[in-house]
């Protein structure tokens, strides 16, 4: 195989174009089992293979700078920089699903979060510029659904402004994101695929008119001098030159000869240009090209014969979600619907094909989402939008100045909240609770089991003067965790037996957490400690009735799936102080640090953040109470 020779990029350089092409086959064939077998992003990578291929021919990673946005269709780049070990892809100690600093010195971006690849791709020329690297080139390779992200267009303006910088911007167009790409921007680009380009036109007629006496030359340089004027004729791509942007395209995306002669150029040009490029998602397997909904965008274990899954999941909480908003809008026609270019992924495709007159992608633009979730709320809707928890980070500022401050009733449904696991750093979703606690009047829902999350997205929905937010977890929802009483607004998951008159602690339960927090009590009564289990079911604001209770105890425990600063144990903490309630607060969360791809189970073991672990600490807080010294421990937790 060709694939096996390929130790880095260099090695390219030696194989032939019929070479090229059975390499470009072989990849996919690779592709195509092996993440069969461990899930990931499989149609975007499929779609990407000669282009890559071209990339790495043209420019010389690591020194030229080759940057991928969003990352997920970094794998054939991964391959041919030497690393084929797929078989733990995204497993602890395996690849990383995007692009890994400590991977490869190919690598350079790695925060997996679209529209961000231009404005690095301008710093990093702005420095070979000021460096006086010119031996030095920058290739960014950007999708059509990430141009919709208004970073993006902030970088095109910069960079554009620099008529002399070298820069090659490869626009690698799909017609998708995670679904089709939609917006003015995906019009303009349609535009440009149905037309003939330019430079095909423009080489066509130099041929004809290199060939005609006397008048030719002089005639083929006039049509040249005024290509402007005559490119808006044959392809309308004047939007990017009126930008100042050279614009070389479209370009068979598929045809590695074709890529290569646009890159040699766009290199040796000496400002900066975009080369667009026409792919297809999910290229040469056929379950991915026929799977209308994302082309097999990220998919599970799958059978690689036919796409199928090898197992079916229960309900998700994703799924249980899609059917509330759905019955929801049935009941309430004020009710819209917000996704930012992941309808499918957010769980709002049944409402869309129930209600598609309200529903609005606005594009990977989420902080255009949330402002406009503020118009739609002033106008005398009620707007959902349902994003994943770490992509909410990028609105805050919408959060905070748009919606809150005009006290605007929007609903966020933050998906994958807590850790996610297999996609590492950037998209756990750990922040948002802490980000969330500063803004004034916005009230937070973490729903412990279904029942809960179709309960609180009806309570979030019915608040018209501030927003509000749900969050829950990634994958399948767990069983129901009945309360045995309610205390304020809280849910009374557990409480200790009648003849203990003052507990010895409380634990504050947040979310999908419940579960492991009964799993704490029940550990904890084996060593003759008492508790009481709450689930506040809305963490923001404090309830009121915690700090009554909170006094009743000896320890308070709060337990979250979200970092520790800032979050809600540190939320808790300052309720207890203001009422003048003090009792020892232990609060157990996710560590500030940015946690390595695993599964969910592996992080939250590493992080020890498990019944046993916080069982046990919690025990030797109790014995120091107790009046033991730490050389007389606590029998241990199993």
């Amino acid at each position: 195989m060709l694939l096996t020779r390929i130790k880095g990029p260099r090695d390219l350089d030696r194989l032939s174009q019929e070479e090229l092409e059975q390499l470009a086959a072989e990849i996919r064939s690779f592709l195509v089992d092996a993440v069969s077998k461990t899930g990931g992003h499989l149609g975007p990578n499929l779609g990407v293979v000669e282009l890559t291929i071209a990339l790495h021919r043209v420019f010389d990673s690591p020194k030229d700078k080759v940057l991928f946005d969003t990352g997920h269709q970094a794998y054939v780049h991964k391959l041919l920089t030497g690393r084929q070990d797929f078989g733990s892809l995204r497993a602890k100690g395996g690849l990383s699903g995007y692009p890994s600093r400590a991977e490869s010195d190919h690598d350079v971006i790695e925060n997996s979060h679209a529209s961000t690849v231009l404005g690095w791709a301008d710093g990093i020329a702005k420095a070979n510029e000021v460096l006086g690297r010119e031996d030095h080139h920058v290739a960014a390779v950007i999708g059509d659904g990430a141009l919709t992200g208004g970073m993006a267009w902030e970088a095109l303006n910069n960079i554009a402004a620099a008529k002399d910088r070298p820069l090659v911007i490869v626009v690698n167009d799909n017609e998708r994101s995670y679904g089709p790409t939609i917006g003015g921007l995906a019009n303009h680009l349609a535009t440009l695929r149905t037309t003939d380009g330019y430079e095909r036109f423009l080489a066509r007629g130099k041929d004809l008119l290199e060939r005609t006496p006397v008048v030719g030359k002089p005639l083929y340089e006039t049509l040249h001098g005024a290509k402007k004027g005559l490119k808006d004729f044959i392809a309308p791509q004047g939007m990017f030159e009126d930008l100042g942007l050279k614009y070389i395209g479209p370009i068979d995306g598929h045809d590695i000869e074709a890529l290569e002669s646009a890159l040699q150029r766009a290199k040796r040009f000496s400002g900066p240009v975009i080369v667009h490029c026409l792919t297809q998602k999910g290229r040469g397997y056929e379950p991915a090209v026929q799977d209308e909904a994302d082309r097999f965008h990220a998919v599970g274990v799958i059978h690689p014969d036919t796409g199928l899954p090898v197992s079916t999941d229960a309900a998700s909480w994703t799924s249980v979600f899609a059917d509330e908003m759905v019955r929801l809008g049935k009941e309430r026609k004020d009710i819209v619907a917000i996704t930012a270019a992941m309808l499918q992924p957010v769980g709002l495709k049944k409402f869309a094909d129930a209600y598609p007159d309200r529903i609005f992608d606005v594009g990977i633009a989420e902080q255009h989402g949330a402002t406009s979730a503020a118009g739609l709320a002033t106008g005398g809707a009620h707007p959902v939008f349902a994003v994943y928890a770490t992509f909410l980070n990028r609105a805050f500022d919408q959060v905070l100045m748009d919606v809150a401050l005009h006290k605007c009733g929007v609903t966020f449904v933050l998906d994958r909240a807590g850790v996610t696991g297999t996609d590492g750093a950037s998209h756990n979703g750990m922040w948002d609770m802490s980000i969330l606690q500063v803004v004034p009047g916005l009230r937070l829902a973490a729903p412990r089991d279904a029942e809960q999350l179709r309960a609180q997205l009806n309570e979030a929905v019915l608040v018209k003067d501030a927003p509000t937010v749900v969050r829950f977890s990634k994958g399948v929802v767990g069983p129901a965790v009945p309360a045995v009483g309610r205390i304020g607004g809280m849910d009374v998951l557990r409480t200790p037996s009648a003849e203990v008159t003052r507990p010895d602690v409380l634990v504050v339960s947040v979310g999908a957490l419940a579960p492991m927090c009964l799993e704490i009590a029940d550990l904890l009564d084996k060593q003759g400690i008492s508790s009481t289990v709450v689930d506040p079911r809305w963490v923001k604001p404090v309830d009121e009735a915690l700090a009554p209770l909170a006094d009743r105890h000896r320890v308070v425990v709060t337990v979250e799936d979200n970092g520790r600063a800032g979050g809600v144990g540190s939320a808790v903490a300052q309720a207890l102080r203001d009422a003048g309630v003090d009792v020892p607060l232990r609060d157990f969360g996710i560590p500030q640090r940015f946690l390595d791809h695993a599964t969910r189970k592996e992080v939250m073991a590493e992080i020890g953040l498990t019944a046993p672990d916080i069982a046990r600490q919690v025990t030797g807080l109790v014995a120091k109470l107790d009046g033991r010294y730490d050389n007389e421990p606590a029998a241990a937790v199993d």
